[in-house]
């Protein structure tokens, strides 16, 4: 991974022209050691321009990408650990060509995401959990931040990107995972200023130069 991404965020050419090399491991690979090629190659996959480059490594190498795709679609299903299940579901949306969402979905394993305000600006931490799930300007691990309550999207009002993931996280049992989806989905308010603002959108914001 050194030579392939070195900063998980910069990929060289010769990254890319290590994808079809990948493939052929991940296709004769053992089972136990499948999810870290995959994985190698969403990374790589993840520094791409997008599709609407004309010469994206996403076109240019397409079929060792479908290839991927194929057998990361597979895997998913057989995933039970959730952390692999994320870095997999992250891989596929690289090799689909779905940009910033397949490098920030991390944040539903670790549980935090920090955002700005759409109007104040202050840094907030937005907290998923299966127990509870709010925003917060302050510290929450020192017990004395004003919580408040995320509001996460009706399963009926998923559409898109956000309906695919829900639907595809259940459907591979991943309960706790799908959970947290209507909640990345859903709106907080600011416990500044009080803005009432889409949490996707300000994750979103924050991958956007």
């Amino acid at each position: 991974m050194d030579h392939l991404c070195p900063q998980l965020d910069t990929a060289f050419p010769a990254s890319y022209a290590a994808l079809p090399r990948l493939a052929d491991i991940a296709i004769a690979c053992s089972p136990d050691d499948l999810a870290w090629v995959l994985l190698a190659a969403g990374a790589t996959a993840s520094c791409s321009p997008g599709l609407s480059e004309s010469d994206s490594p996403l076109t240019v190498y397409s079929a060792p990408i479908g290839v991927l795709n194929r057998l990361t679609d597979r895997r998913l299903s057989r995933t039970v650990e959730a952390e692999e299940y994320v870095n997999l579901l992250q891989a596929l949306l690289s090799f689909e060509g779905v940009e910033i969402w397949d490098r920030c979905l991390d944040g539903l394993q670790s549980g935090e995401y920090e955002v700005g305000c759409p109007y104040c600006g202050v840094s907030m931490f937005i907290v998923i959990g299966q127990e509870e799930s709010f925003c917060c300007s302050d510290d929450y691990a020192l017990g004395e931040a004003e919580k408040l309550p995320l509001q996460p999207m009706r399963t009926q009002d998923l559409d898109g990107l956000a309906r695919r993931l829900f639907t595809r996280a259940l459907a591979d049992g991943q309960a706790g995972l799908a959970h947290g989806i209507a909640f990345l989905f859903g709106r907080a308010v600011c416990s500044d200023c009080g803005t009432d603002f889409s949490v996707a959108e300000r994750v979103v914001a924050g991958w956007i130069p």
